[in-house]
Formats: C-alpha cells, structure tokens, sequence
C-alpha cells in the first residue's frame, strides 16, 4: 500500500501543476516579459499585449485540462489499488506519459490561437 500512495502522490503532482499555474496564467501574466518564467515562445515575447493574450489563453486550457487529468488519474489509480507492486508501476509510468499529452499539446493551440490574433509583428489584426 506504501508504493500505491506513492505512485497516487507522483501522479497528481502534474495535474495539480498545471491546475495551479493554469490559475496563476489565467488571472494575469508575469508583470515582466522575461526568458525565465511563463508562457515564452518567440510570438508570446513580442509585446506586452501577446504577452498577456497568451497567458490567458494558455491558462485556461491548462486548468480546464488539469482538472480532467487530475480526475482521470485519480479514477485509474483507484482502480489499481491492491495490485501489484509492478502492475501499479508499469500503469503509472503509462499514465504518467499520457499526462504530457495535455501537459504539451494546449502550447500547439496557444501558437495558433495567436498567429490567428495577431500579425507577425504583435500587433492584432482585428
């Protein structure tokens, strides 16, 4: 049972991740562009308005898609309790590779939804 909690503790901890940096995107961008924390791709950097248009954008798919992953994880690991040693971890390392999936992918949706906002340069086309 010591190995389950474990496995049920490492696999929460990027749910809750993207759930809580969903949140802190979602009400407002790092007050400065900067290389070291945020959403930083080439076209989020390129103004104070994609600065922020990205990190809204990002932040709600990340906490939409860390409450699915949280619940999905949840319900697997509970049907995985009182298994095996080797059973719970081979399914946590599976499970552990499906949550990059929504952990990786909003990134490719943020880009579009930006290149569709604004033009090359950052500034909107509408």
């Amino acid at each position: 049972m010591g190995f389950w909690i474990f496995m049920l503790i490492m696999e929460l901890l990027i749910p809750v991740a993207m759930i809580g940096f969903g949140k802190v995107f979602l009400r407002s961008a790092p007050k400065t562009i900067n290389p070291i924390f945020g959403y930083r791709t080439k076209m989020s950097m390129k103004n104070e308005e994609t600065w922020e248009f990205a990190h809204k954008y990002f932040g709600i798919i990340w906490y939409r898609a860390g409450w699915i992953s949280l619940l999905l994880s949840l319900v697997i690991m509970l049907l995985l309790f009182g298994q095996s040693d080797d059973t719970i971890g081979n399914a946590g390392a599976v499970l552990c590779m499906l949550q990059m999936i929504p952990l990786i992918v909003p990134i490719f949706f943020t880009e579009r939804a930006l290149r569709e906002e604004f033009d090359k340069d950052g500034k909107r086309k509408k």
